[in-house]
């Protein structure tokens, strides 16, 4: 396979197909391969059963690109959980967005543009969406994995709201509560309302009250950029993810790609030692470097050190 898909040249294709040339990406970066080919250890193995036992959430705190993500969809499949649901962090999440969002200003637009009994008809559930949280608790028939990465983005408060209401396992939907209780004057037994979930399955919900039927499974990410409350960590299963060893590095890299040898595999111990010095790097990093010098594709010496530069470089955020 040639090495430069692109060539720099301002001559356009003459073909649709030109697209065709583009190779099929790293196994890791395909889902189901990704899977399979997790490397868990058995102090890893402890700390999920942990978990698991205990219903409580599961904080994996490690390095960047060292497959902490990964962890919540082997978890979820050997344990026929679904898809996990995933709720990314970032400085300007809050709760709400893991529970739900609501849809004032669409339901507000579609009543303007209606009259009369048309008006009347909507339906306020046809304008909440259920976050990956929110979802999981709405779930009746199985307990669903949810993935809350990079937690430590957060602001100061997210940690222990979160931990609330995964302690009651309920919360209220305030629209669909209120048009529950205009709803159900004289009416017996609760009114049920259908919801969509960040999956897009549809989920009932009580009187506009969202109660946990199943404990979710929740796994929490962690780069380590800031300290928690003592409340959540008491809350929490902490696992730390040691610093990578050689023997660690050479089944990752096993696990992926079988060409590895030579002058490639003394890579492993050097970028393990760059590890031990403590430098900032992603296992993955190792993996996307190894990928391509050993592939079939004709690089040259000043181009593997090029991307040796380009790939093996610290993450020191320049």
């Amino acid at each position: 396979m040639t090495w430069r898909i692109f060539t720099g040249s301002d001559q356009a294709s003459s073909t649709d197909d030109a697209w065709q040339r583009l190779p099929d990406p790293p196994p890791w970066r395909q889902r189901d391969v990704a899977i399979t080919r997790f490397v868990v250890t058995d102090d890893l193995l402890d700390a999920v059963n942990a978990a698991l036992h205990l219903r409580r959430p599961l904080l994996l705190t490690g390095a960047p690109g060292s497959g902490k993500s990964t962890l919540v969809s082997l978890v979820a499949a050997e344990l026929a959980l679904g898809d996990p649901l995933k709720w990314y962090i970032t400085s300007r999440s809050a709760l709400a967005d893991g529970l739900f969002q609501y849809d004032a200003l669409g339901r507000l637009h579609a009543t303007q543009i209606r009259s009369g009994e048309d008006a009347s008809a909507l339906r306020p559930e046809d304008y909440v969406t259920l976050g990956p949280l929110g979802t999981a608790l709405a779930s009746r028939d199985k307990p669903r994995a949810v993935l809350i990465d990079e937690i430590d983005k957060s602001d100061f408060d997210l940690p222990s709201d979160l931990l609330n209401v995964l302690e009651e396992g309920e919360f209220d939907i305030p629209p669909l509560v209120r048009a529950a209780r205009a709803t159900r004057e004289g009416a017996d037994g609760p009114v049920l309302q259908q919801v969509r979930g960040a999956d897009r399955r549809m989920y009932t919900v009580d009187d506009g009250v969202v109660r946990r039927t199943h404990w979710p499974v929740i796994i929490m990410t962690s780069n380590g950029e800031r300290t928690f409350p003592a409340p959540f960590l008491r809350r929490c299963v902490r696992f730390e993810m040691a610093t990578p060893t050689v023997p660690f590095l050479e089944s990752v890299v096993d696990g992926y790609l079988d060409k590895v040898k030579g002058k490639d595999r003394k890579k492993i111990a050097e970028f393990a030692q760059r590890l031990v010095s403590g430098e900032r790097l992603a296992v993955d990093q190792l993996l996307n470097y190894l990928f391509l010098v050993t592939a079939d594709h004709g690089i040259d010496a000043t181009t593997r050190e090029r991307l040796e530069n380009t790939l093996l470089e610290e993450l020191s955020g320049r």
